[in-house]
């Protein structure tokens, strides 16, 4: 079964929106007001000379500490390379202004493979002027160093460890510092189920790896030693028995649900919650009524 990695990183942001921001972008998050978030539809468009049709990550509308005015920011997820990324995020920003007409924020995550210079600017000049100048905010992740993020208490951080730059030869004391990482969160299970799954989707361990994983786990402190062997066992026994791609769905489906019961308590319908999750009103009504 191919993965969705759009919607495993749209789920991983839209569940940890404050904290993405805090860990990528601490100056921007100072500024946003995290009490007035409302996650919208995400808008479908149509490349006319491309045939091609695209549907924008993950939208949401909130406001600036201090300003009454409403702001949209827009993050897109981009998993591999495209030479005409950067106009087509100028495009989205284009066409989101002409329907929104507010000020917008937008964001790209790069977590493909490759290390390259990614642009962030789209620009039209001639040789009597420049015309446009549009930016937006890049997160290359793979240029990112593991190591800089593991004393950092972010959910975001942990599961993103898995798409920085790391060797093969320190995937074993990565998946180890994950571990650790999740601990000392101490999030419900149905994030950590979130995170484990998000984590575990793009670091493998062979079977060798992983009896070196629990030598060094036996190895830790008493106390963090027995958190850390009680998460591993307990997210084994709940993988053997459901399958590991059930056990992600079923997390998957628990951070969903906790998103939609927020949106019911604020008095939502379920037309209404429906048509900004994707999801079907029979659907909605079932997570709410369980």
């Amino acid at each position: 079964m191919a993965i969705d990695h759009d919607r495993l990183f749209k789920e991983l942001i839209r569940t940890f929106f404050e904290e993405f921001f805090l860990l990528f972008f601490p100056d921007m998050h100072e500024h946003i007001d995290f009490h007035h978030l409302s996650f919208l539809s995400e808008e479908l468009f149509t490349d006319v000379t491309a045939g091609e049709k695209y549907r924008v990550d993950l939208l949401v509308e909130t406001k600036l500490k201090g300003e009454d005015g409403l702001i949209i920011v827009h993050v897109e997820t981009q998993g591999y390379v495209q030479p005409s990324f950067a106009e087509r995020m100028f495009l989205y920003f284009s066409r989101l202004y002409e329907t929104y007409r507010t000020r917008i924020v937008p964001i790209a995550v790069f977590h493909y493979d490759s290390l390259r210079e990614e642009p962030s600017v789209f620009s039209m000049e001639f040789p009597f002027g420049e015309v446009l100048q549009f930016r937006f905010f890049p997160v290359a992740l793979r240029k990112k160093h593991w190591r800089e993020y593991i004393r950092q208490d972010n959910p975001v951080a942990a599961a993103l460890l898995s798409q920085m730059g790391y060797t093969e030869r320190e995937k074993v004391e990565l998946k180890k510092e994950f571990l650790r990482m999740l601990v000392r969160l101490e999030l419900d299970e149905a994030r950590q189920r979130l995170l484990l799954g998000f984590f575990e989707t793009y670091v493998k361990l062979t079977e060798e790896e992983e009896q070196q994983l629990q030598s060094e786990v036996k190895a830790m402190e008493t106390k963090e030693r027995e958190k850390v062997l009680e998460l591993i066992i307990s997210y084994e026994q709940k993988g053997k028995k459901e399958g590991m791609e059930e056990g992600w769905k079923r997390g998957l489906e628990q951070g969903m649900k906790r998103l939609i019961e927020t949106m019911a308590q604020k008095g939502m319908t379920a037309v209404e919650i429906a048509r900004l999750v994707d999801l079907s009103e029979e659907e909605i009504r079932r997570l709410l009524s369980e």
